[in-house]
């Protein structure tokens, strides 16, 4: 295995239909701009509620990525 160096950030998707959704919006939209994604940790979920009813999952995830050599 080659050597290798990976940074980790945080990030927050929502959807109005599942965490699950929400996750995967996250990853989605942070591929359009980071290369190489390695993993992704979901590290906390939530949901947002107007007038007592839930509109929005969100999760809260942590996005690995490759640094490539320059």
């Amino acid at each position: 295995m080659s050597e290798s160096v990976y940074k980790v950030i945080e990030l927050i998707g929502s959807s109005p239909e599942s965490w699950e959704k929400a996750a995967k919006n996250a990853v989605e939209t942070a591929s359009k701009s980071l290369k190489e994604l390695r993993i992704a940790e979901v590290k906390e979920l939530d949901m947002k509620i107007e007038d007592g009813k839930v509109t929005a999952y969100r999760a809260k995830i942590g996005v690995s990525f490759k640094y490539e050599k320059g």
